[in-house]
């Protein structure tokens, strides 16, 4: 354990539940932005298409849903299942 994760850990147990509900919420959000970054830019490995920033268009990301449902679809025929 690093240093700084010592220090936060002491620092958490100096607040009330309702603080460490926060923290944890707080916690999660980071998580799951981390994660959408490292979708999109996996994606964008993928389809040279998708824009630089984090934000895609609507119509876009529709188009791509649908691409990955069809490409599931014909996986599972394709296996017998």
């Amino acid at each position: 354990m690093t240093a700084l994760e010592i220090r936060l850990i002491e620092r958490l147990k100096q607040l009330p539940p309702g603080r460490i509900a926060e923290v944890a919420d707080f916690v999660e959000f980071l998580t799951a932005r981390e994660q959408r970054a490292a979708a999109i830019e996996g994606l964008r490995a993928l389809d040279k298409r998708l824009p630089d920033d984090e934000e895609m268009p609507p119509e876009l990301e529709q188009e791509l849903m649908e691409e990955i449902r069809r490409d599931r679809a014909e996986r599972r025929q394709g296996n017998g299942n």
